[in-house]
């Protein structure tokens, strides 16, 4: 295997812009790893230089690129890959279950949305503005940052269907949907739901970007399946009209 020369190493850094001028397109995390990997690596090149020259300067390189990364938040090679971290992915939560109640009974439950919170632990309240609009409160992680928005009922089908997004201009889009069919044994209920957050691009975006990095998605997916239990706890029943279970 040939081993590069300093020449090449070189030509390949020169073919990258290390431009400053433009904002940063990755994360802080992977900035703050990018910081600590290259001080390493910049260690380790600068002892090599003498003993092992080549394997030195690639070293040094390599560390020279992470420390510019983790001091500038620009990643040159992300850049010509048109690849950028800092823009929070949407989290798009779809799941089934079945839950031993009537249908008509879930799908009133679900319909006063104010009832969600009782179930939900990443939403604070859900207060009822109007017969199709609502105003949604989270509980973030750590409660750093307040988020809310308006929501509006977009379309349902009593008994069926419930779906519902955030008004436009919302500090984030939310959006999601539920459907109430009769299981086979004709008593209990199965709900298929979907929930989506899309978080706003631009520096925003870039601010919330901690609410998005799979701690909220777990919260959001465990309090979906929650509803499972809930609906076998008193408060439910007492709202359906139903016995408690044994």
């Amino acid at each position: 295997m040939n081993t590069p020369s300093s020449t090449d190493i070189i030509n390949k850094l020169k073919n990258l812009d290390f431009s400053i001028n433009e904002d940063p397109n990755i994360d802080q995390g992977e900035r703050a790893l990018s910081a600590v990997a290259g001080s390493y690596l910049l260690f380790k090149g600068m002892g090599n230089l003498f003993k092992h020259p080549i394997l030195g300067l690639i070293s040094t390189a390599a560390a020279g690129l992470l420390l510019y990364r983790g001091v500038t938040g620009v990643c040159p090679v992300y850049k010509k890959l048109g690849k950028d971290t800092t823009d929070p992915q949407a989290i798009n939560i779809t799941e089934q279950i079945t839950v031993n109640a009537p249908r008509a009974a879930v799908y009133n439950f679900w319909r006063e949305l104010s009832n969600l919170p009782k179930f939900m632990t990443h939403l604070k309240s859900v207060d009822t503005i109007s017969p199709t609009e609502s105003h949604w409160v989270a509980n973030t992680p750590g409660n750093i940052i307040g988020l809310s928005w308006n929501a509006e009922i977009t379309r349902e089908e009593e008994g069926y269907y419930i779906g519902w997004r955030s008004i436009e201009g919302s500090m984030v889009d939310n959006a999601g949907k539920v459907e109430f069919k009769d299981a086979l044994n004709g008593t209990d209920t199965e709900l298929s739901i979907e929930i989506n957050y899309f978080p706003p691009a631009g520096s925003v975006g870039r601010g919330l970007a901690s609410l998005f990095n799979g701690v909220f998605e777990s919260m959001i997916r465990k309090d979906v399946q929650n509803f499972k239990q809930y609906a076998e706890q008193a408060d439910f029943r007492k709202f359906a009209g139903l016995s408690e279970l044994s």
